[in-house]
Formats: structure tokens, sequence, C-alpha cells
């Protein structure tokens, strides 16, 4: 696995479960991901944009795999993971055509940059 470069973005974001229907409008420069099934909506975003709902885990931290990532690179997220769980560390994983993301719960996030810079990864 090579080296990655891996950033922590500013702000806390919240986790949120919508009822399925329209989309909230979010407006926000931070990273917003929406995915719907059958079950509900649900959404990522800074916590300062986050919709009311009152299934909402708010604190989390963002880390993102500097990118972006050419589609046939194999084991980004599996070592990411790997290296995490292995600290203890709760993660929640979205990926997006240019990169990777990991959620990790804000009291994780000193155990998190920690294990993944023991792991021989950069974070800044």
């Amino acid at each position: 696995m090579k080296r990655l470069v891996v950033d922590v973005a500013p702000g806390e974001y919240t986790i949120t479960r919508l009822p399925q229907g329209e989309l909230p409008g979010i407006r926000t420069s931070g990273l917003v991901s929406v995915t719907t099934t059958a079950d509900g909506m649900s959404v990522i975003c800074p916590s300062s944009a986050a919709p009311p709902s009152e299934d909402s885990r708010p604190g989390w931290r963002l880390l993102t795999v500097r990118g972006p990532l050419e589609f046939d690179l194999t084991g980004i997220m599996a070592a990411m993971a790997g290296e995490l769980a292995a600290a203890g560390v709760t993660i929640l994983a979205v990926s997006t055509y240019d990169t990777d993301h990991v959620l990790v719960p804000a009291t994780d996030l000193d155990r998190a940059v920690e294990a993944l810079r023991e792991a021989g990864h950069e974070v800044a």
C-alpha cells in the first residue's frame, strides 16, 4: 500500500436520517453526501448545515484522502479501515468520484490520526 496523504477537515459533521422524500436544501462548502434507500434518506454534512431530524448523530470529524485517486487503485479504504479498526476507532466510509472519505467520532480524532501516522500515512 502506498503512503496516503489524509486531510482533516475543519469543523464537525452530522449524520442524519430523514424520511424518504424531498432532498433538503443544504448549502455548504463541506462534504455533503445523500443516500436514499427504501428505508429512508441518510445525509452527511457539516453540523452547521444539518437538516432538523430526531435521528441525528452529530459529533463526527472528516478525514479525506488527498486525491484525485485513480479508479484502478485497490485497498485504500481497506487499509484505512483496518488501521482504524485496530486502534478501536469507529468509522463511516464514503467514497466519491475523486477520493475516499472517512468520518470518525470527534472524541476519537486524535487516536485516528495517531493510528494513520503510525501506519506510515501523512495526516495534515
